[in-house]
């Protein structure tokens, strides 16, 4: 039975919000020195003429979700080109519910049929993972508006009160499982009592440099941190994630050791390995974690888990990766599209999913639905999320129960660009001993308060609404 409360879109404004880094971040075989973040504002009914609006922004990661030689501008361009006729779908897109399952059908339906019409004469084509980034702002606006609509923090509407489905109409066990998910909601996978407070990973990056030593006087003189010693210093950092290179062992190993000195020397708990989809046999990954064991042990001890060291396209890349688990938790991220996905990833032996709010709210809650049921441990990690997309990103987190945490580094990169936002929301935007505080969000949607925080936006890059 259709409920009062299911929503449908008839308006979207989008605009791209251009954002430069203080210091470069390498992606890949890449570096990112600026990137556009893509905002939209979409306008909702409900069945009883009830409207609102709801608010989504992701950024639009070129190297991260096309990597590649083919130039920058032209990967970005089309991106964006994606993200407006995105737009005028989503204002149009008839179907009426719940945003999961709003956001679900349009996702097998719409987008895959703007995905493919896009790419029938581009010689070059835009990855799967594009075309969910750029779906996910328009996903994560309509959550916020659909709490807005119904006048409740959107994490207090997946449960069956709102929704019309059950998780059996979207997800499929494992075989051989005694896994069911008839009768089941997203609620029943989320936590009850979500922390305002969270620990905080930093990211390391392949070209940050780690200590005095390594400046070579191109570092930005603008007040903030430029080494990983006084990051840590002045956020009380306690969890890093170190990026690798996952083709120069040699490389990593040093990288390895000379942040987990640091981190030892500096009473830091936790460390991660993020070997950047580059490895293709798991004998790299198992002899530097065995090396560690070996000659470092307790460098070796505070690795709590190691991130996607495989390429993106886990279906073409099927590698049997039990001997990196039985090592180590391995998280899926950039294959994790979807939950068909982390459920292959389970079978070739993957534990954890790496969840990002960037490959849609929807996608994300369905992912994490699955992950759970079957056993797997969540981390949520970052887009280098700033501005509006930090807020979604937190609550991911809050609600999913993390292995340890999130993982934020838009305030190393690029802090100044939230802070306008950061004057609503202080504890999201400034780590403070090693920990995000998010005790500022309140009411409706995802809490963003966004009437009060006083960004003016550029000219809108498209608007689209019915009449």
């Amino acid at each position: 039975m259709p409920r009062p409360t299911d929503i449908r879109c008839n308006g979207a404004d989008l605009y791209f919000l251009p954002v430069t880094t203080r210091v470069p971040l390498k992606f890949g075989i890449e570096t990112l020195t600026h990137v556009t973040c893509a905002r939209v504002c979409l306008t909702v009914v409900d069945r009883t003429g009830n409207k609102a609006k709801g608010w989504g922004e992701t950024p639009l990661s070129v190297t991260w979700v096309w990597p590649g030689s083919l130039p920058y501008e032209e990967r970005e361009q089309a991106l964006k080109d994606f993200s407006i006729l995105l737009a005028e779908s989503w204002s149009h897109y008839p179907e009426a519910g719940h945003p999961l399952e709003v956001g679900h059908d349009f996702q097998e339906t719409e987008l895959r049929r703007i995905y493919n019409d896009f790419n029938q004469n581009r010689e070059n084509p835009m990855p799967w993972l594009a075309a969910l980034v750029c779906c996910s702002l328009f996903d994560i606006a309509l959550h916020d508006a659909f709490g807005n609509c119904a006048g409740k923090p959107v994490y207090e509407t997946y449960n069956a009160s709102y929704l019309n489905r059950d998780l059996d109409a979207y997800l499929t066990p494992a075989e051989g499982s005694d896994v069911s998910f008839t009768g089941c909601y997203p609620s029943d996978f989320l936590s009850q009592d979500a922390p305002t407070r969270l620990p905080v990973w930093h990211l390391v990056g392949g070209l940050d440099a780690l200590d005095a030593s390594e400046l070579n006087g191109s570092e930005p003189d603008d007040g903030y941190p430029v080494t990983l010693e006084e990051w840590i210093e002045r956020d009380g950092l306690k969890c890093l994630k170190i990026k690798l290179r996952g083709n120069d062992a040699a490389w990593d190993r040093e990288r390895m050791l000379k942040v987990g000195s640091i981190a030892m020397d500096r009473n830091v708990d936790w460390l991660t390995a993020d070997f950047n989809c580059t490895v293709t046999d798991p004998s790299y990954v198992n002899e530097i974690v065995d090396w560690l064991r070996d000659e470092h042990p307790r460098i070796h001890g505070m690795l709590l888990y190691v991130e996607q060291p495989f390429p993106y396209e886990l279906e073409e890349n099927r590698i049997d990766v039990h001997s990196v688990s039985a090592r180590k938790p391995l998280f899926l991220d950039e294959s994790a599209h979807d939950w068909k996905l982390v459920k292959l990833g389970r079978e070739l032996g993957w534990t954890g999913v790496a969840l990002k709010t960037c490959k849609t709210q929807t996608g994300a809650l369905l992912s994490l639905c699955w992950a759970k049921a079957h056993g797997m441990t969540l981390m949520v990690q970052d887009l280098t999320n700033p501005m509006l997309a930090q807020i979604p990103h937190y609550l991911l987190a809050a609600h999913a129960g993390t292995i340890m945490g999130v993982e934020s580094n838009g305030m190393q990169f690029y802090p100044e660009a939230s802070s306008i936002e950061a004057e609503v929301h202080p504890g999201l935007y400034r780590r403070r001993e090693g920990i995000l505080d998010a005790s500022s969000l309140s009411g409706s949607g995802f809490g963003y308060r966004v009437e009060e925080i006083q960004r003016e936006l550029p000219e809108a890059a498209a608007s689209f609404h019915q009449s």
